[in-house]
């Protein structure tokens, strides 16, 4: 798998985690959706990782995905940031996995 972000969502999520410890998940979130395939992806900082988590290098650091949600991902991704609608982004070359994706602090 391979994640980009662009120059405004580094930027962003910079902006976020400044000053914080944590690790950055793209998290596959499936509270409140039903069934394992209804899930929603959105960024999470988090303090300790899963022993399920994969670190992805991306191209400002590491991003930690559940490999066992890897699945519902495509293998190419953008992370990117809306100005407009004041969020980020996630995409492929292919379509659209959450154009209106959340940021959420975990930590404590």
């Amino acid at each position: 798998m391979e994640i980009t972000l662009t120059g405004t969502a580094a930027e962003k999520l910079s902006g976020r985690i400044a000053g914080k410890d944590g690790f950055i998940k793209l998290k596959y979130d499936i509270d409140g959706c039903g069934c394992v395939v209804s899930g929603v992806a959105a960024l999470w900082l988090v303090d300790e990782l899963d022993e399920d988590d994969r670190e992805i290098k991306t191209n400002t650091g590491s991003i930690y995905v559940e490999k066992s949600k890897e699945v519902f991902l495509d293998e190419n991704l953008t992370i990117d940031f809306s100005e407009k609608a004041n969020c980020f982004q996630l995409k492929s070359p292919n379509q659209y996995l959450n154009p209106r994706m959340s940021f959420i602090d975990k930590t404590k």
